[in-house]
């Protein structure tokens, strides 16, 4: 008994098969992206209005800052504009700009991340920063000081300080009172005793 598999198929196509798949049709042109590409700035603003607030709210969950995420979304514009020539078109315009503010607001929480805050330096106990900068102990409950932060009168700058400000008073004083002495009537010093010295003549 032969058991022919084949033979109900007939002969192989001649034509080329399409495998893996259907070619993918490329999507008809945007007039978004024609209109930029042409320089078109009007189309631009639009695009802007359109979607600078859902970039803002996607920026805003990377960043967790709003200033950082408006510079992420600042730099997705620009990004988008100087690399617009290079827009193949696999995707939407719209899912293409999202994608660039991703990879920026990305690489700026890993930039953000590697910086150290200045107020670190000086955590002395707590690991995580968000405990209380003065100690909750000194307060009363009614929220006023109990115990009240030290005087800073006697710092030894200030106190330098303020012995150089008087030292450089009295050097004035003592320099103006040497050359121009005036009495209650208006004279100096040597007028009055020159007024003497005439009426005594």
């Amino acid at each position: 008994m032969s058991v022919s598999l084949f033979s109900d198929l007939g002969p192989w196509p001649n034509t080329r098969s399409s495998y893996p798949g259907p070619r993918v049709m490329r999507q008809p042109s945007d007039p978004d992206l024609e209109a930029l590409r042409s320089g078109d700035e009007a189309a631009f603003e639009a695009l802007i209005g359109r979607y600078h607030g859902p970039l803002m709210r996607l920026g805003m969950t990377y960043l967790r800052d709003r200033g950082a995420a408006e510079d992420a979304v600042q730099e997705t514009w620009l990004t988008c504009l100087k690399t617009l020539d290079r827009f193949e078109g696999r995707s939407s315009l719209k899912t293409w700009i999202f994608g660039i503010l991703l990879n920026v607001a990305r690489s700026r929480r890993r930039k953000d991340s590697r910086i150290l805050p200045f107020t670190s330096l000086f955590r002395r106990d707590d690991v995580d920063g968000r405990g209380a900068t003065v100690d909750p102990h000194r307060f009363g409950s009614d929220g006023m000081w109990s115990t009240p932060p030290d005087n800073w009168s006697n710092v030894p700058e200030s106190t330098l300080l303020d012995r150089e400000t008087i030292d450089h008073v009295r050097a004035a004083i003592e320099a103006s009172q040497s050359q121009q002495q005036t009495s209650a009537f208006g004279f100096t010093a040597a007028e009055h005793r020159c007024a003497r010295c005439s009426r005594n003549i």
